[in-house]
């Protein structure tokens, strides 16, 4: 992918060398769905930029990779632009100096697509509101991930009280395949849910979300309890007719049963962070459910 440099620069010479980069190797914008802006640091820009670039497959975008640096050194823009045919879309790393750390909107809201949705993407740190956040105030879509703050069931607490429709959390998208699962579990007939328990790794930030979401769901108390991990490994519920257990210990197969069945195998692989992003970008209407497990959560947590 060829990348091109630009240094001490601005917004609007940045948008003039975009378009003449996608004249000169014959990439028009007019493919881009959306503009994701990932906000992050030096440190986690190569992993969030790769997740990110990969994710665009399936969703070509304009990717403005935020990366804030001294905040106490002179103001300064310095842009790393990536356009080319192995390319799905354009990338464009940002490097804010000085003030400009604290006024990154200024910089992305000149370099935004016109007419199509902003996703923002906090890989790591997050603002506390992020939709009163200056770069969340330009998306529809906000992207945040519980797994990264130091107090996690704590940060999902408040991602309820700091609510706004557009926020969601890869906390959450991790757990499709597990809902997706346990949804089917009630294909037939079982018997109504008396409790629950979501076993997971200690502090796992998923397994308040799936017990709380559970919870919301069958009308019966779920906790979490502990476990070895790797990661969420079981899920238990208990029926007048038995339990419905779901079952993985590798972080790739778990065991699936359901009272009268036999039991049987099933895929249950972790999935890398840009099959998870890939899937928030299809989704950029409200999502109601996981407000309703955050909010649930929260008021777990409280009690």
């Amino acid at each position: 992918m060829p990348s091109f440099m630009l240094t001490d620069t601005t917004a609007s010479k940045i948008s003039s060398h975009l378009t003449h980069l996608r004249h000169q190797l014959g990439s028009p914008a007019v493919g881009m769905v959306l503009t994701l802006v990932v906000v992050c640091d030096e440190a986690s820009q190569y992993d969030a930029t790769r997740a990110a670039t990969e994710a665009a497959r399936a969703h070509p975008s304009r990717i403005l990779v935020v990366v804030m640096r001294d905040p106490a050194e002179p103001n300064r823009l310095d842009a790393e632009l990536r356009v080319g045919e192995t390319t799905p879309g354009e990338v464009v790393l940002l490097r804010l100096y000085g003030e400009l750390t604290r006024h990154a909107d200024s910089v992305v809201s000149p370099l935004l697509l016109t007419d199509t949705p902003v996703v923002a993407w906090w890989p790591k740190s997050c603002p506390e509101v992020p939709a009163k956040d200056p770069v969340g105030m330009l998306a529809q879509r906000r992207i945040l991930d519980a797994r990264a703050a130091p107090e996690r069931v704590q940060a999902i607490a408040g991602r309820a009280r700091s609510y706004t429709p557009g926020d969601t959390d890869l906390a959450w998208t991790r757990l499709t395949p597990w809902r997706s699962l346990l949804a089917a579990a009630f294909d037939q007939p079982v018997g109504k849910v008396k409790k629950g328990v979501v076993e997971a790794s200690p502090d796992h930030a998923s397994a308040p979300l799936l017990a709380a979401w559970l919870g919301e769901r069958l009308g019966a108390p779920v906790k979490v309890a502990e476990s070895g991990g790797p990661g969420l490994t079981c899920v238990r519920l208990t029926t007048a007719e038995g339990d419905i257990v779901i079952s993985r210990s590798d972080a790739r197969l778990a065991t699936f049963s359901r009272p009268g069945q036999p039991d049987r195998q099933v895929a249950l692989a972790r999935r890398p962070t840009e099959e998870l992003l890939a899937e928030e970008l299809r989704r950029l209407d409200p999502d109601e459910i996981y407000e309703a497990a955050i909010r649930r959560v929260a008021r777990t947590h409280k009690s």
